[in-house]
């Protein structure tokens, strides 16, 4: 039987009255350090050596980890921990939801757990500041919140960073997009056409736009700019990274991603990404995009293709003061392809729709359709899918032969950068 709270609290001051005033041992000196102290106290009792074993790593990872998680945290497959509150701890594994059989001993017990780890980094989090954000060493992002202001108790969540960076060629194999669309997005970015990714949350985003970015040439000096870095762009040795930072305990050191991305443009980039943009930042980026760095890309939420569109120019409004009709042709004339992504009920994540940004006119964007799943249909525009011919027998419609498909998007991605340039 483990220990609960309080216990585990006295053997972790047992254990802590055996160190040197301001010494900090590594990790196996302290796991050495916690096995003499469970040997010295648990002599004659009935515990087995596994029982021993397993309280060994249960007080390490109260003090070094965060306590009954750092199990989950250990686990390659789990790619998301959700504490809704002390006794409801939920897993995201293969794009699915499980609820675990965890729980804290009390409220008191996961707000001990949350402000140790937080105050390990230099980062407050109490009563009067209840929120806040800090990255692992790893690049797992963790996001806690305490009373006041999550009224049912401390709620955590951890998104793991994975390190594992599907190329292309994975996702054409895990059926995330045909493998023509791939070859069409790989031309893309070739041709330095600015690309913009939408989509939910836990669509997919950051790894689509990591697939993308391998097809970068390496000659060209590339700077990413994200909240939290995320982004690795494997072999590229021009390549400079900046991230973005909250402030620090007493208010001030922001650096904000428009900061970073202004800054960015000083540094000669032929192309500047953005991880994702969710306020004034848009305006920045859009400023990048039309102004000599053809071949950006960004990402942001949104449901559809026709909603990030609109929601980009609705970013757009506070920081430009343009009016909104001129925040959407400002969208329109800076990207040139949209590639929208969602995930399936079954945790699949695809390519619901790869669209051209082809103006604005008539109040509405210009879309030209390249791509439509057949298993996602809600895209958030009226425009019919093209490329569908009918046969005259009325039998099930046949898709145009690859070769005059490629050769058509050829001569539209031509005319698309005739006109906008």
């Amino acid at each position: 039987m483990l220990p609960g709270y309080k216990e585990k609290q006295n053997w972790i001051r047992r254990i802590a009255s055996n160190l040197e005033p301001g010494s900090e041992p590594s990790d196996d000196e302290l796991r050495r350090m916690i096995a003499a102290e469970v040997s010295s106290r648990t002599q004659g009792s009935s515990l087995t050596v596994q029982e021993k074993t397993l309280l060994i790593r249960h007080l390490f990872d109260a003090m070094r980890g965060l306590d009954i998680l750092q199990p989950l945290l250990d686990k390659p497959d789990i790619t998301e921990i959700m504490v809704n509150s002390p006794g409801q701890i939920y897993i995201a594994r293969a794009g699915k939801l499980e609820v675990t059989g965890l729980a804290f001993d009390s409220a008191a017990h996961m707000t001990h757990v949350i402000s140790r780890f937080f105050g390990r980094a230099n980062k407050l989090v109490h009563e009067r500041s209840p929120i806040a954000d800090m990255r692992l060493a790893d690049g797992s992002r963790v996001h806690a919140i305490l009373p006041p202001a999550a009224p049912d108790g401390p709620v955590l969540s951890i998104r793991r960073f994975t390190g594992i960076h599907p190329s292309m060629e994975a996702l054409v194999g895990n059926k995330t997009l045909p493998q023509s669309e791939a070859d069409f997005l790989a031309e893309a970015v070739r041709g330095r056409k600015n690309i913009f990714i939408s989509g939910g949350t836990a669509s997919g985003k950051t790894t689509f736009l990591n697939a993308l970015a391998a097809f970068i040439p390496q000659n060209e000096r590339v700077v990413t700019v994200e909240d939290a870095a995320e982004l690795e762009l494997t072999g590229k040795h021009n390549l400079v990274r900046l991230e973005a930072r909250a402030a620090s305990i007493d208010g001030g050191g922001t650096i904000s991603l428009s900061t970073l991305i202004n800054s960015s443009l000083r540094l000669r980039p032929d192309r500047v990404i953005v991880g994702e943009v969710r306020g004034v930042e848009a305006y920045d980026m859009i400023q990048a995009m039309q102004t000599g760095h053809p071949g950006s890309m960004s990402t942001g939420h949104g449901n559809s293709t026709g909603e990030m569109l609109n929601r980009l120019a609705l970013l757009l409004m506070p920081a430009s003061q343009l009016p909104w009709e001129a925040c959407r042709r400002m969208v329109a004339s800076s990207i040139d392809l949209m590639v929208h992504l969602v995930r399936m009920p079954d945790g699949r994540r695809l390519v619901a729709e790869i669209c051209s940004v082809t103006g604005f006119q008539d109040e509405s964007f210009q879309l030209f359709t390249h791509y439509r799943s057949p298993h996602h249909t809600d895209t958030g525009h009226s425009e019919k899918p093209i490329d569908r011919k009918p046969l005259h027998d009325g039998a099930k419609e046949r898709a145009v032969p690859p070769a005059r498909e490629r050769q058509r998007r050829t001569v539209h991605l031509v005319r698309l950068r005739n006109r906008k340039g």
